[in-house]
Parts: C-alpha cells; structure tokens; sequence
C-alpha cells in the first residue's frame, strides 16, 4: 500500500510520540518517582489534607485581554464579525485585518499592580490558597517562558506575573495554584485566521492568517474550527500536544505549584496524564515523599477514582459529595469588564456555606483591570466577605460535611451537580440552614438575619439525624449567652437583639 509524505509524517509522530512517553515513564521510575503517566497509577492519589481544610481560595484571572476591559473571551471575539467586541474593537483600535490581538499584548501595562497588598486583603477575607492564570485560551504565558516569545516577561507589563504572585502568597502563608487555559488554544483562536463576510473588507484575511504570527495565532490547519468550536481533543494536532506538555512542564519546574488547574478535562489522554504525574511527583520531592499536589478536571470521569479533583465552573452539587470538590466561580466576567454588576457578599458567602455542607471548596476570581487594582465596587464585595469571615469561619475551615447537608426551601429545589448551574439554585434566606461538622460540634449556618427564633430540625432528639443531647448552644460573634430548648421536634434558639449580620449567623452547637 502506498503512503504519501504527510501520512507517513502522521505515522512516524506517532511513534515518535509512543516512545518519548514510554521514555518518560521510565525516567520516572528509575528516580523514584510514585505516579506514572496511566490512569492505573494515578487511581492511587488522594485529595491532601491540607486542600480539604482549607475550603476557600482567591483567584486573579488576568492577563492581556484584561488590558481591554472588555470582558471574556475578547481575543477571540474580536475577530468574529458583527460581535460587540468586534465593533468595539474596530472603532477604538482598527480593523482586525490592521491591528489585530497581537498589538494589544502590550497595552497591559499593570502600573498600580501591587500583588503584596492585594495578597494580604485576600489573606484578611479568609482565602488559604491563590491562583494565579498561567496562561489563557490565547497562548500567552504570564511568565518567563522557555518556549513562546508570546510571554509577560517580553511583553506587556515585562514580570513574572506567575512568579511574582507566588511569592506574595507565600509570603503570606498561602499555598499557590496556576490555572492553564492552554490545550483547547488550537481551536480557540481559529476565528483570527477568517476574514469579513461582507463590507469594505470582505475576503481580505485578519492578521491570524499571517505565517509570521503563527506561534500565537497557531497554523492555518486550525482555521478548519472558524465556525466550531468543538470542547474536546478531536483534530488537535501532536506537534501542539507535545508543546503544550513543553510549557506545562516548564510552569511546574518553574513553580512547583500546589494546584494545578486544567480549564476542562484531563486532555490528550497519554500527554496529559504526563503532566498529571510530573506535577504529583514534583510535590512529593518538594514535600518529603508526600504529594501535596492538586490537579483539577471538569470531567467525573477523570477524578471517579483517584487521579485528580472535579472541578464544577460556576456550578454546585445536589447533595453531599463522597469526594471532595470545587466550584470555580466569578463575582462578574472571568476577564475584567467595565460597568459589570457583581455578586454581592450575601451571594458569595451563601454559595461557601452551600458548596462547604456539601464537600466542596470554593475558588473565587476577582478579575482586575489593566491597572492591577481592585475597583471600588470589588473592594466593597471583599469588604463584606472579610467581616463576615471575621465572624463565622470557625465553621468553615477543617469542617467536613455533617450528617445532611441542610434544612429550608431552598433544599427542596433538585439541581443537578455540574457546571453553570449556580443561577438556579434559590436565594438564601434566614429560612435556609446550611451545616457542617467539627470534632464534637455541628455548625448550623443561618442564612439570612433571623428577628426572634431560629428552629433546626435535624437537632431535634426524634430527628432522623438522631444528634443525641446538646450539651451547648453559642451563637458566633456574640458575646453572651443564648436561650435554647432542644426537644423531640427541634433546637429552638432565641436571637438576641444585636443585630449581628445581614449575610447570617452561625450557631456552634455542642454534642453529647
């Protein structure tokens, strides 16, 4: 049978690939290291301690198309005709044919970036762990890359974005993560190889399709998924797997983060696992033969044993989850957008408490302008989560779920756990209890600012959960003593008439 120069290419990447991964996991084993690139081996990991203690992280996802302020995806979407963001950017920058993506890195300035400062109010809100965004959808490192020119240290604020982070978190007792956007890149920026459909301009390429741009933009091979853009590896070429493994094992040597966080599943199966292992075995050098380490996936099946940790974006479980997880989320657009309404303290804290009683930690992003500062409207919702967290976090952190997850109506509402679903799950209110459990003591978290009672009955003595007898009841932040009267049906518990919290209170009731 005969076969042409490019199958025969096709043919001999493969092999080239089989080999350089059966090389790698023989590198491994020979240094000792516990996880090889299969699924097999990485069934053995388990979620550290350390991550399922700490409940609650901050994000900044940041990075040139903050500099727009234009909200998410503007590297993309500036390229797709008719779209807001395309308007807006032909009528303040130029035509995408003209200036395109690739002249905008540079306006990401970050001159009132002060990572310090920002680490230290996250530290005071109540965060134990901060990411940082590695590297988005559009193939630009936010640190001094081995592998792309297209990186923060040549261009745009000209730092170690990644690195400079993780030393104000460190500095701050934080353990430190990196979010990669990079594998689904390939598909992503197709639409920066296509052209107008109509006008002045029409047929006349965007400046994605120019062969000298073609280690951002990609090649013209991915210009196929213009009208597409399928989640998933199908079409992705090896080259662009192998190097997109060259710069996650470049961000973990670098770094040796404590979580990783891939922006979808586990990607290009063999590829990926290899960097799934590097990344824990990296950890358990760094950590005295223990891996610390935690890698996210959005897909079950990639963490239904083992190997990593589900991630739901801007999602929430239905119930208790037997393992733990994460709900990554936004108070706004993932990029900074002007004028964009935020959630508001109330929202956030009542999304913690929910994801907590059910297994879960919280990631939360506050994306920042080009400056690098928080705006006055993010620093008033980050206000409202320190001094609720000032109050009520004993509950929260090294808490693990309780015999049910809560009480209320919002607990009559089905949800199917997964990602975006966050909308659908009800208001809270004082009527809505969330709870969570530590040593001898339930946490009954009261979602709302109750007048005169609050009745949980889960702590009834007759309840289902059987709690058996209260030996105490303290209400969180006040500084006397409560009336309370467990009985067959409830535990009844009097409010006093300080006015603690709009967001809710919590009571710490003690067992046996």
């Amino acid at each position: 049978m005969a076969v042409n120069r490019r199958e025969l290419l096709r043919i001999m990447g493969g092999a080239c690939s089989a080999l350089a991964l059966s090389n790698f996991a023989k590198a491994q084993a020979a240094s000792g290291g516990k996880y090889q690139p299969t699924r097999k081996s990485l069934d053995e990991y388990r979620i550290p301690e350390w991550f399922r203690d700490a409940k609650f992280g901050i994000w900044s996802h940041w990075g040139p198309q903050s500099a727009i302020e234009r909200g998410d995806w503007y590297a993309r979407n500036m390229y797709m005709e008719g779209s807001d963001q395309y308007l807006y950017h032909a009528e303040t920058y130029g035509h995408p044919t003209k200036v395109g993506y690739k002249d905008l890195v540079n306006d990401w300035k970050a001159e009132k970036w002060d990572p310090d400062h920002l680490m230290s109010l996250y530290k005071k809100a109540g965060a134990k762990y901060f990411f940082s965004m590695g590297v988005h959808h559009d193939n630009f490192d936010l640190w001094d890359s081995k592998y792309t020119r297209w990186n923060s240290v040549n261009m745009g604020p000209k730092r170690d974005v990644v690195g400079t982070w993780q030393k104000a978190a460190h500095n701050q007792g934080l353990r430190f993560g990196v979010s990669e956007h990079l594998w689904i890149s390939y598909k992503w920026w197709a639409t920066s190889h296509g052209a107008d459909t109509s006008g002045p301009l029409a047929g006349i390429s965007y400046d994605g399709a120019d062969p000298q741009f073609a280690d951002l933009y990609h090649d013209a091979d991915c210009a196929r998924y213009i009208d597409r853009l399928d989640w998933n590896d199908d079409g992705i070429p090896d080259s662009w797997k192998r190097h997109y493994v060259d710069r996650m094992t470049d961000l973990i040597d670098k770094y040796q983060p404590d979580l990783l966080y891939t922006d979808g599943h586990l990607p290009f199966e063999d590829y990926g696992l290899k960097v799934v292992s590097h990344l824990y075995n990296v950890s358990a050098q760094a950590h005295g033969g223990q891996t610390e380490a935690v890698y996210t996936s959005k897909a079950d099946t990639d963490c239904a044993i083992g190997t990593c940790l589900l991630d739901h974006e801007r999602g929430v479980s239905d119930g208790i989850a037997k393992n733990p997880w994460q709900t990554d989320t936004c108070i706004g657009q993932w990029h900074y957008n002007r004028g964009e309404k935020y959630k508001t303290a109330k929202k956030v804290i009542d999304l913690l408490t929910d994801i907590v009683s059910k297994n879960g930690n919280l990631l939360l992003n506050f994306p920042l302008p080009n400056s690098g500062q928080l705006d006055f409207e993010e620093m008033t919702v980050l206000e409202g989560i320190t001094a609720w967290m000032n109050v009520n976090s004993e509950g929260i952190y090294s808490s693990r779920p309780w015999k049910i997850y809560g009480e209320g109506p919002s607990t009559k509402v089905k949800i199917e756990s997964g990602n975006f679903n966050e909308d659908k799950q009800k208001d809270l209110t004082s009527e809505d209890i969330r709870c969570t459990a530590k040593d001898s003591a339930v946490y009954a978290f009261v979602m709302g600012r109750p007048e005169k009672m609050v009745v949980v009955n889960a702590l009834g003595l007759k309840s289902p959960q059987a709690p058996g007898n209260i030996r105490n009841v303290e209400l969180l932040g006040h500084k006397g003593e409560v009336k309370w009267k467990q009985d067959e049906a409830s535990l009844s518990v009097e409010m006093p008439a300080e006015r603690l919290s709009d967001i809710g209170i919590t009571l710490k009731v003690a067992l046996g």
